[in-house]
This record gives C-alpha cells, sequence and structure tokens, in this order.
C-alpha cells in the first residue's frame, strides 16, 4: 500500500478595500473532469480569513483541473460596505491545475468590492 500523497491545498482571503482578513465569506471547491465539475467542499472562512481546515489533503489531492469559487458579493453586501446592490463583483471562479500532490498550493486571494487579484502562494 502506498502512502498518502502529504500536499495540501489551502486559502485565505483579504479584504485589502477595508485592509483586513475577510471573515465569513463562502467558498466552494469543484473538480473539473471531463467537462463535469464535482463539487467536493463548500465552507466559510474564519475570523482569520482562512478555513479552519485544507480544502484538500493527503488522499484527496489529485492531479487534475480544480475551481475555487469565492462568493464576494454576498459578502461584500453583508460587510456593511456602501455599495451598489447587485454588487458589482458577485462570484470570484479562480480555475487551477494541480500537477504535483505532494506539494503545498496556497491560492489567496486579494478582494475589493470592484477587483480582485490571486497568485500561487507558498
Amino acid at each position: 500500500m502506498e502512502p498518502a500523497p502529504g500536499g495540501r491545498l489551502t486559502t485565505h482571503v483579504l479584504d485589502t478595500a477595508r485592509g483586513r482578513p475577510a471573515a465569513g465569506l463562502g467558498i466552494e471547491l469543484a473538480r473539473l473532469e471531463g467537462g463535469a465539475e464535482t463539487v467536493v467542499r463548500q465552507d466559510v472562512t474564519n475570523a482569520d480569513g482562512r478555513l479552519d481546515q485544507p480544502l484538500l489533503a493527503g488522499a484527496e489531492m489529485a492531479v487534475g483541473l480544480w475551481r475555487l469559487t469565492f462568493s464576494a458579493g454576498e459578502y461584500f453586501l453583508a460587510s456593511g460596505q456602501t455599495l451598489t446592490a447587485p454588487a458589482f463583483l458577485d462570484l470570484v471562479p479562480i480555475r487551477f491545475h494541480i500537477d504535483n500532490p505532494e506539494q503545498h498550493y496556497h491560492v489567496p486571494l486579494l478582494v475589493t468590492p470592484w477587483s480582485y487579484s490571486t497568485y500561487r502562494g507558498s
């Protein structure tokens, strides 16, 4: 029996308009395979803008195409910031590949009500 992969997938969301973590922001993780999407996890960020557990770890880590979707519009409308309704940004999807399940994949999101950016973190 082979050991499970040692990698993991994590995220962190920062509300850069207010200069603090985006607490209470909904996140969905889906695997994209053969034209189909399978949602594998839904969660909400904690007070630090992170999740309490990795999105994927161990045997869950798999080579392939994945999508993280961040519920930015819902978060910003609930945050008390002055916005238009509906919010300019609604769902923020980020598609990425995992090519080595032994590595740590960190996909942070820096978001304001009008823009966002991401990168592969460490």
